[in-house]
Formats: C-alpha cells, structure tokens, sequence
C-alpha cells in the first residue's frame, strides 16, 4: 500500500486506462520515476506509461514522436506480416508475433512525417483486430497556436476525433470488459494542445504529472543515499533532522534534478584530494545559484552584535525601527524565520513594512540591510510602486503572456531575483500600485515563489522583502507635534485601515503582521546636523580624489544647513540644502580656481550676516 502513495498520477493513469478513449499527459513529463512493478528501476516517465499500458493487457503498442517517428525500442505494435520476413539479425521484440522491422538497431525510425502518421493512425486504430494503443510523444511540437491553427493542424485534429469515434458501442457485457483503442498524448504543456481536444469532450481525460512530492523525494534520497556525498551522513540515526530538512528543502526539484545534485556532491569531491564535503544547505546554494556560501552564512555573531551601530551610520533618529530591522534579521540568521508556519522555511527571510513621512530614511535603511547582509547597496533592488498603477502592470513584474509584445524579455521582477537570488526587495510607495498587482505578494509572502509568464518558477527564499510608504502622513492625518507613541500607533492604524477598507486585502496584511515599522518624524536638530555630516563625507572623499585638494567644513556649516531644512520633508530636505546651497556653489568655485586647487584647500563657512543655508567658500 505504501508504494501506491508515490507517483500517485499513475493510479489516476491506471483509472483512465480502463474507461477513456484518450488520455493527456502533461506537467513533469520530462522527468523519471519508479513504477511499483519494477520496485528497484527509475526510467522515464516515457517507458513507465508504455509499461503501464502493456500491463493493462494491450498487446498492440505504438510509440511515435515527429522527430524519429515510430520508436521500435517502446513499440510492440502488431502491422500487416510483409511479403518478405525481416532478417534472422532484424530487430524482433519475441514470441511468435511479426512485428514492424525498424531501419536500425537503435531506434528505428518509421515515418516521421505529421500528415502520414495521422492518416496511418486512423487506418490502424479502425482496422485494428485487436485494442491498440498508440502513444505520442513530444507533442508540445505537434500544432501552433491554438487560436491560429492552420488547415493541415486542423485535419490532425479531425483525423484523431475521428478515430476516437471509430469505436464501437454495442452496450452488452463484452462492452464493458474488453480493452478499447486508445490514444495517449504527452506533453510538457497543456496549452500546447488545443482545448478544443479535450474541453467538454467526455472520451479524452487529462492527468498532470506534478514535480515529485515529499514521499517520491524521500523514496529517491533514499535510493541514491550511498552516492550522495556530504558533510554529514543522512543515515546516521542522530542526523535524522537533517535528513528530514534535506529533503524538505528539496521541494520543487524534479527526480533527475535531484540526481543531478547527488552528481554534484560527487563532482565536488573528485575536484581535490584534500576537499571537504559540503553541508546539504551548500550543495543546494551550489547547485541552485552557482554559490556554496550564503551571505546569510557570512554574517557572525561579532556582526550582527554590532547591527545596531552599523545601521545608525547610515540612518539618523530611527531607533525604533532599527531595532526592528535587527530582530528580523537575527530571526533569519538563527533559522526562526518563518518556522512557525512552515518547517519548510521556503518564505522570504523577512519582510518589513516601512512606513512614515517622506525623507526619514526608509529607502536609506532599506539600503543599509542590503550592504549589511549582502556587502553590496547594489543588491537593494527598488520598484517605484507608482510605475504600476495600472491593473495590467502586472505584466511588467511577471512578463507579458505568450503571444503579446515583450513576452520573450520575462518579467522585471522575475529576472531580478533569478540574476540576484540573494537580495532585499524594495517596493517604494506601495500605496501607489493598483490592488490587483498587490495580489502577486500573496504568493511571495507565504509560498516564497512566483511563477513568470513562461511557466518558470523564481524562489525567494534567499530575499528580505521590503514595502516603503508614507500612508497617514501624505493626508496630513498625523503631524510631527504628536507624541512619538501616538504617531507609531496612527501609522499603524492608517495602514491597516488601508489594506482592509480601501484595498479590501486583509489576506495581505495578514503575511505582513506585526512587520509594520513606523518611522520618527526629524524633529531634532542633532539629527539634521548628523544627517548633512554623513551626506558631506562623500563630497569630500570625491574632492580629495579628483582634485588633490582638501575639502573642509566649518562647525557652523552644519548647523546652518539644519536650520536652512524644512522638517516636513526630513532627512531628503537635507539634501535639497546641500545640492542648491553647497554644491551648486562648490561648483562655481572650482570652475574658476580650477588651476590652483591641487594641493590646497577649499574652507567653507557660513556667510555673514546672512541668513542660515548662505555660504562662503575661500582656499586656504
């Protein structure tokens, strides 16, 4: 009983066999599998269908594909005896019957051609003396688009609704016991064949081959276990979680995809006298993104006790939310993440819900995770949300569908993630996108994949996502001259509020949770003041650089671009001062002392008598 469990399409196959004129197979046909009369055997899912059918009794078995034609190997198909007999040497499949004799030792090729298979199919199957089978296989190549079938694509559909007519159906007892001719069609795809095939049509079924589950992946670890190569052996009693996580981990790989990995970890043993084997979480990073070691497994203990600090390099009076931030990450770093919904942990490291007003520092923060974990700002990929304000925006994360203009470019955020699997996502003004595109997070948040356009399937688990938005403080509802606990529990409650009554997506909100991180108006002139501190650095790095000369800033400086700042547009405020008081004006000044700046320096000061954000530059 417990082998009737794997590959469960194959009792749905046996079924079918026995009541259905036709039968697609579609899904993961391009893998193997073990059928439970050959207990100890994985093939083809090819050779476990024409295996099945030949259990079921048919004597008459055709394989064909239109690239070879008729697979004499698989076939065991009854034809006219030829006037002349094959040759002693000839291919002969046993037993007193003659069969088809193929032009080689290998294959064999029959007629590969479309037009004079179909015919000869529908000859074969209305004369046939006895139940036929006929088997086709690389039928994804078989006809066009289904909405723009030719003529000769059209007759191949005709001449095979035909042939299914042609049975008989005389209702007696004989009916009901005796084996009808059938048509097995396999497929990658569905949509390869048109619906008008097997839609409404109560003589063909259609069976999906999934990737294997945790019971055919298990039963593989198993069988392949002497051959896998590392760090910790799987069959040791007290290595059973690990065992159990391994496979786990392996959800979404196909049989030969995991045979692959097992080829891998030898591959990497042979690389060196001297190499050590890696641990199952390496060998899947190697083979998945061409990478043993995670940045997660990068990050220690020494690094993450100093997250705090890191942080408030880059982002000025958010300790709150930094705090934050720092329990996500330490909950991905110690395995947490997740847990409690699945021990699977396929769902993103993290995800944070950045919100509060405009230029506090939520991108600046968002950027700051991504140097931090991933030692790279560049791998803080953004997506303006207000780019994708339209329902079919969709399109542009995913890829448009088959047939429409730039379905062959993929989607922006699909290819992101498969460019750079170990990344933060961050979409900037969420609020701003259409509600329908914010159903594609659903699938993000609590399964950690989504599908693209052309059927391929991204993984996020390696992704902290990210969401900004400055709800509550656009409308004005909340204000900087509230305390700091009522503005954190406005901004909540705006949030909220958003996704259940205007978007009406509690589902959303829900894999959110409790990951709604309210920002801190600026309110503090210190915070100002560090603010332009940190913007400056990189000014003066540039100027020691490019023009040997040294760049420096009176105390009063800083002060005065603070004051210069309005606190309604916060820290991006500051940067407004900088660009149109300081640099603007840095500019000017080395135009025209361009030829005796090398080896000197540039004093800025705050003008006098002036108002604060005027300044005077003079070389020293």
């Amino acid at each position: 009983m417990a082998e009737k469990k794997l590959n469960a399409w194959i009792n749905s196959l046996e079924r079918d066999i026995g009541i259905k004129e036709s039968i697609v197979i579609y899904g993961n046909v391009l893998d193997i599998c073990l059928y439970p009369p050959k207990k100890n055997k994985y093939e083809s899912i090819l050779q476990n269908v024409v295996d099945i059918v030949k259990a079921k009794g048919y004597k008459s078995v055709r394989v064909w594909d239109c690239v070879d034609g008729t697979n004499w190997k698989l076939s065991k198909y009854r034809k006219n005896v030829p006037e002349q007999l094959p040759a002693p040497n000839a291919y002969n499949v046993g037993g007193d019957e003659v069969f088809g004799t193929p032009s080689n030792d290998n294959l064999g090729s029959g007629d590969a051609d479309v037009a004079n298979f179909f015919q000869e199919m529908l000859t074969d199957l209305t004369d046939a003396t006895e139940p036929t089978a006929i088997i086709l296989d690389y039928s994804d190549y078989l006809f066009g688009n289904s909405n723009a079938l030719s003529e000769k694509e059209r007759m191949y559909l005709a001449k095979i609704a035909k042939t299914l007519q042609a049975q008989q159906y005389d209702f007696n007892g004989e009916y009901f016991k005796r084996l009808r001719n059938l048509v097995i069609i396999i497929t990658k795809n569905l949509s390869s064949i048109p619906p008008i095939y097997y839609l409404d049509n109560p003589q063909v079924s259609s069976i999906n081959i999934p990737y294997p589950g945790r019971p055919e992946r298990s039963a593989f670890v198993d069988y392949v276990m002497s051959d896998l190569n590392v760090s910790k052996s799987l069959n040791s009693p007290e290595n059973k979680l690990d065992k159990e996580n391994f496979i786990d981990s392996l959800d979404g790989f196909s049989i030969k995809e995991i045979a692959q990995l097992v080829r891998l970890s030898g591959l990497n043993k042979e690389s060196g006298p001297n190499k050590e084997p890696l641990s199952c979480e390496k060998l899947i990073n190697l083979y998945k993104y061409g990478e043993k070691i995670s940045p997660w497994e990068e990050l220690n203990r020494d690094k993450l006790e100093n997250i705090d600090e890191i942080l408030k390099k880059r982002v000025k009076g958010q300790d709150e939310a930094i705090e934050k931030v720092r329990s996500v990450i330490l909950r991905a770093y110690t395995g947490f993440s997740g847990l409690q919904h699945s021990a699977k942990q396929r769902k993103p490291k993290g995800t944070l819900f950045f919100v509060g007003p405009t230029g506090v520092g939520k991108t600046e923060l968002a950027k700051a995770i991504a140097e931090f974990i991933f030692g790279d700002e560049g791998a803080c990929i953004r997506f303006d949300m207000s780019e994708f304000s339209q329902e079919h925006s969709d399109q542009r994360l995913i890829g448009a569908p088959p047939g429409y203009v730039g379905y062959e470019a993929g989607g922006q955020l699909t290819n992101a993630v498969m460019a750079k699997p170990f990344c933060v996502l961050l979409f900037d003004e969420i609020e701003k996108a259409h509600g329908r595109i914010l159903d594609k997070f659903l699938q993000i948040l609590e399964d950690g994949r989504l599908t693209d356009s052309k059927g391929q399937t991204v993984s996020f688990s390696e992704t902290i996502i990210i969401f900004t938005s400055n709800i509550g403080a656009a409308n004005g509802c909340i204000s900087p001259d509230m305390p700091l606990e009522e503005v954190h529990s406005r901004f909540e409650q705006e949030v909220k509020k958003h996704f259940m009554d205007e978007l009406k997506r509690p589902e959303l909100l829900n894999r959110i949770g409790d990951n709604i991180v309210p920002f801190n108006f600026i309110n503090d002139e210190k915070v100002f003041i560090n603010i332009a501190k940190t913007k400056m650095r990189p000014m003066i790095e540039f100027m020691e650089k490019r023009y040997q000369v040294n760049l420096r800033f009176k105390d009063e400086v800083y002060s005065s671009i603070a004051a210069a700042t309005n606190a309604q547009s916060g820290g991006r405020g500051v940067l407004n001062v900088i660009e149109s008081r300081v640099v603007n004006k840095l500019a000017d000044f080395v135009f025209e002392h361009k030829d005796e700046l090398e080896g000197r320096s540039i004093v800025v000061s705050q003008a006098k008598n002036e108002r604060p954000g005027r300044f005077d530059l003079f070389l020293e």
